[in-house]
């Protein structure tokens, strides 16, 4: 299970692997200071465990250093390695570079994961959110939806999701295009799409 900053926490990851047998990932930020601070200061020029990745995308490029520490005594139910990712971007467009350090703490020991793994793990995080949370955010404009009583949210928040999956299982990787397309025949379009037209 990965998890941003937000669930974070000692709860969680007791539950998960005391409950449902799962393993966590969990991104450390300074919502949790005590916590980021403590991994900020562990001695990160003893991890000899490193690993490198570059990319290009999203009008940038860059170069992640992952270094792992092993740890004990860490205070966090059943932490047993600790990972400190550094993001190095420079934009595309107007050369600008900027760094971003962010920490990860996971129970999955060093021979169920390697720098490498733990690396895949956190940007498996990021799919999700850039092919839902992202889509649902600009395309939807979700966050300024002045749907907010009973269970217009949660109802509101399906019909989007509904939308979403539909277009992918028929081949749009463009949810905005594919919403736009579906608006030209909006009588036809969108119940052809679900197979309900008569």
């Amino acid at each position: 299970m990965t998890a941003d900053a937000l669930h974070t926490r000692r709860e969680h990851a007791t539950f998960l692997v005391e409950a449902k047998k799962a393993h966590y990932t969990f991104t450390v930020k300074k919502n949790r200071p005590i916590l980021h601070e403590r991994l900020r200061t562990l001695p990160w020029e003893q991890a000899t465990a490193k690993f490198y990745d570059r990319s290009e995308g999203h009008g940038r490029k860059e170069t992640r250093v992952i270094q792992v520490l092993t740890v004990e005594n860490l205070d966090f139910p059943h932490a047993a390695q600790v990972a400190k990712i550094t993001r190095h971007h420079t934009s595309l467009k107007t050369g600008k570079r900027t760094r971003e350090t962010v920490y990860v703490i996971t129970d999955l020991t060093s021979r169920q994961a390697s720098p490498e793994r733990i690396a895949r793990l956190i940007r498996s995080q990021w799919v999700i959110g850039n092919r839902l949370h992202f889509v649902r955010d600009v395309t939807f404009d979700e966050d300024r939806s002045q749907v907010r009583t009973g269970h217009g949210p949660e109802n509101m928040a399906t019909l989007r999701n509904l939308a979403i999956n539909t277009l992918r299982q028929t081949g749009h990787t463009n949810i905005a295009a594919g919403l736009r397309e579906m608006s030209y025949q909006p009588f036809t379009h969108p119940l052809d799409l679900l197979t309900l037209t008569s």
